[in-house]
């Protein structure tokens, strides 16, 4: 029951990862990069009931349908002021 009530916050990202295995005794499947990061930072920034991209990951989307609200520039700890968008349709 502790599941019931809660309102995701989703940041997404694109472009390329570092995946692996890590770990001798409790092995997991981890990834890194800058995307992840961004992306990570998208999530915490943004807000709960909503999808937060960033602009190049907005115009990779738009291309399949998607559309955007503008939120603006968002600091983002490090990488500065980054122009974010909310996902409002989709397809």
């Amino acid at each position: 029951q502790s599941f019931n009530n809660f309102i995701l916050r989703i940041g997404i990202n694109h472009g390329p990862i570092i995946a692996g295995v890590i770990g001798a005794r409790k092995p997991h499947y981890d990834i890194w990069g800058n995307t992840v990061n961004v992306s990570s930072r998208m999530e915490s920034t943004g807000q709960a009931g909503r999808i937060q991209v960033v602009e190049e990951t907005k115009n990779v989307l738009e291309c399949f349908g998607y559309r955007f609200e503008k939120r603006g520039l968002i600091k983002v700890k490090g990488k500065g002021e980054l122009m974010t968008y909310f996902m409002e349709y989709i397809p």
